[in-house]
């Protein structure tokens, strides 16, 4: 007899119980943790959002009048051309972008172009600084006193022309880096065929190199369209009477307290956004891999020719930049533009100006700080949930799709969504209103989206075999976590807990309604400055934005590297 004859076959016995699986304290605990993440989630996203939608349907006197207000808003000539500028601004931003950062990443991952590094730190400056900057120092440069006013033969900078050309400077990173991702990963094997058949350069380009980084081109597209048309900062400062949607919702909200009608443009303004992340989730749903095991890394050949021409391009480009930043800072010393053009740190008192003086500032830190600390360690748990959790598929996919939702709405919605949520007199979280807390409550939702999809993609590379084994080892969740999971995933944790810091400071839309006199901050009163006609000093807080961001970024380099040395040694091994 065998031995596989040998082993007892289970038949079913008739009345015999059912057999329970049965739940750890550690399933448990996962489990609860994705449901309260989700009841954040919901209450800090989709309750908001369902307050604006039903404030949009209402008087003053709060009494459903159906959609009356969205009648009486496009019946407004002045309103609905807001609409038209929004889409040209957003829609031409977008081409220009994806063409001048398209050959700037070409330049950077296609090329032996010396001095490719240097190219690559100057061109990622705008991403330290609020939009506000570039906006301020346009107007150094070609305002109705600018230095360049002549350059522009008789046109005014304070309209579309200034809308269009500081949003494609503080845009332009955000292009870059996503094309120079795009464009970094090529099968060298597809250039050396082309050779072989002598297929001119320009047919190479059209059939290869576009093909292969059409769905970051498309995403690029998507994105910065997105950026421009919910933009408030660039508008409001150099837009004159240039109208836009961003610039709409400000104005009825905050200049005429008409609250029905800033929900409707609030609306009106999120349809571009949720029409834009769903061409892009469908256009990254149809992405296939373009490496295969076999593929060999592509390495650029020396072409004199094309690398020199490469380099005055990414020169011209880096000293415009180079040259907005040091009119800024230039201006920021200036006693009185431009009668009075000897340096001083006048425009440094912030106490005497309107703007919330150095309380502004600081108030700035804490909140990046705040968002740093809690936005990473909430959403780093948030991810190992959607990720590690056993079973319970539906929580984790819910979870996971509650984390996608706040990429879909612009940060000015979110901030009106708060007035009328946390505002409303029924409910309990109403003591958050004016506090610092909803503050950083709002930058970390409306920065979730990108923060939680990196801490997926890093624990996605853990093999399942580590929960398995501790699983085997009765070793608590915790400690799998704090022995493994941290160590590995931690150059994500640092990159998300820089990219809120870096936002944090930064943002205007997403807070530019929710601050009170005492959590007044930096963005915002560069913004107040700027309105009551004090320029400089708005210019010299934008730069101490600047220089906070730059210092962070230099300690979370250096940090992340001393870590890296303790934690990912593994990695050299």
């Amino acid at each position: 007899m065998s031995s596989a004859a040998a082993l007892p076959v289970a038949t079913p016995v008739s009345g015999a119980s059912t057999v329970r699986i049965r739940i750890s304290r550690d399933d448990i605990a996962l489990r609860s943790g994705l449901l309260l993440l989700i009841t954040l989630l919901v209450i800090a996203v989709v309750f908001p959002l369902y307050s604006l939608l039903s404030k949009s349907f209402e008087d003053m006197d709060g009494e459903f009048v159906g959609l009356q207000n969205f009648r009486e808003y496009f019946e407004t000539p002045a309103l609905f051309t807001s609409i038209t500028n929004s889409l040209g601004v957003a829609i031409s931003v977008a081409l220009i972008v994806l063409v001048l950062a398209f050959v700037y990443a070409y330049a950077l991952t296609r090329t032996k172009m010396p001095l490719r590094g240097l190219f690559r730190g100057i061109a990622l400056i705008p991403i330290l600084a609020p939009s506000l900057l570039a906006a301020i120092s346009l107007i150094y440069w070609f305002g109705n006193q600018g230095v360049l006013k002549s350059w522009l033969f008789g046109a005014s900078i304070y309209g579309p022309i200034g809308v269009i050309m500081a949003s494609c400077f503080w845009v332009f990173p955000h292009a870059l880096m996503i094309l120079i991702t795009a464009l970094s990963t090529a099968d060298a094997r597809l250039y050396e065929a082309a050779e072989a058949l002598r297929t001119p350069k320009w047919r190479v380009f059209w059939t290869v190199t576009l093909p292969g980084a059409k769905y970051g081109i498309l995403s690029t597209g998507f994105i910065v369209f997105t950026l421009v048309i919910t933009d408030f900062g660039v508008p409001k400062v150099i837009g004159g009477r240039f109208n836009v949607l961003a610039t709409d919702v400000y104005k009825q909200v905050v200049g005429q307290q008409n609250f029905e009608m800033g929900a409707v443009v609030s609306l009106v303004l999120l349809l571009p956004a949720v029409v834009a992340f769903i061409a892009d989730r469908w256009v990254q749903r149809k992405q296939v891999a373009l490496l295969s095991a076999r593929a060999v890394p592509f390495q650029p050949k020396v072409d004199p020719l094309r690398d020199w021409l490469l380099f005055v391009f990414c020169a011209i480009i880096a000293f415009i930049f180079i040259a907005m930043l040091a009119m800024a800072a230039y201006a920021s010393f200036v006693t009185f533009w431009p009668y009075n053009l000897s340096l001083s740190l006048k425009n440094y008192d912030f106490d005497v100006m309107d703007g919330g003086g150095w309380e502004a500032y600081y108030n700035s830190i804490r909140l990046a700080i705040y968002c740093a600390v809690f936005g990473s360690g909430l959403i780093f748990l948030g991810s190992y949930l959607v990720e590690k959790a056993r079973g319970v598929t539906w929580l984790r996919t819910t979870l996971h799709l509650g984390a996608m939702l706040p990429l879909a709405v612009p940060g000015l919605v979110l901030g009106i969504a708060y007035i009328f949520f946390f505002n409303h007199p029924d409910n309990p979280l109403g003591f958050l209103y004016g506090t610092m807390g909803i503050l950083v409550i709002c930058t970390i939702v409306h920065f979730y989206t990108v923060s939680h999809l990196t801490c997926l993609t890093a624990l996605k590379q853990l093999d399942p075999e580590f929960e398995a084994v501790a699983l085997s080892l009765k070793t608590p969740v915790w400690r799998t976590i704090r022995k493994v999971t941290l160590p590995v995933c931690l150059p994500a944790l640092l990159d998300v807990a820089s990219y809120l810091f870096l936002n944090a400071m930064t943002t205007v839309s997403a807070v530019v309604f929710l601050y009170s006199p005492e959590t007044m901050l930096a963005s915002v009163a560069v913004l107040n400055m700027d309105d009551a006609g004090d320029i400089a000093p708005a210019a010299a807080m934008a730069l101490m934005i600047v220089y906070t961001s730059a210092c962070f970024r230099i300690m979370h380099a250096l940090l992340s590297r001393y870590l890296k040395r303790r934690t990912q040694v593994w990695r050299n091994q």
